[in-house]
């Protein structure tokens, strides 16, 4: 294993978890193109977004392709009136990643996870690893397996 092992494979490596790094030869500026270098569809895509609850309290929300997070699912879900999208310096204080390479493994702090049911439709996905330009593929099962305790929500569904 090469000493620059993105966190996200060492927690995965750790749990038992089958997986493969993926690193793209340069920037990646859409989920299109993470997709397309990855050999997936856009819906294979799994993006991992912060959002702030209150003072420091925090969830990190699971979401397949390049669907809109529906707010108003999220607000009934934790019951708050309103809950804001952390900023790029709260994202790296709080799990550790730099925006962009957020994965759910190796985070800096223990985070409750919400995992939307789109993300298990597929069976292989890709996420961030918590290096730039590389990313994490793996079946969507095993993902599941990973996070024994995310939440499954429907946040589409419930919208």
């Amino acid at each position: 294993m090469a000493m620059s092992a993105p966190p996200a494979s060492l927690t995965l490596e750790a749990l038992g978890i089958p997986h493969r790094v993926f690193s793209h030869e340069g920037e990646v500026a859409s989920l299109e193109q993470a997709a397309r270098e990855r050999g997936q569809r856009p819906g294979q895509v799994v993006r991992s977004i912060l959002f702030r609850l209150s003072a420091d309290e925090y969830v990190l929300v699971l979401v397949a392709g390049p669907v809109q997070i529906p707010w108003k699912a999220l607000r009934r879900h934790f019951g708050k009136s309103r809950l804001t999208m952390a900023s790029e310096t709260e994202v790296l204080e709080v799990t550790g990643y730099r925006v962009g390479t957020v994965s759910p493994f190796g985070l800096k702090r223990e985070l409750p996870i919400l995992l939307d049911a789109g993300v298990l439709r597929e069976r292989e996905i890709s996420m961030g690893s918590g290096l730039p330009h590389t990313g994490i593929i793996l079946e969507s099962a095993d993902l599941r397996r990973a996070l024994p305790g995310a939440e499954l929500v429907d946040l589409l569904q419930a919208a």
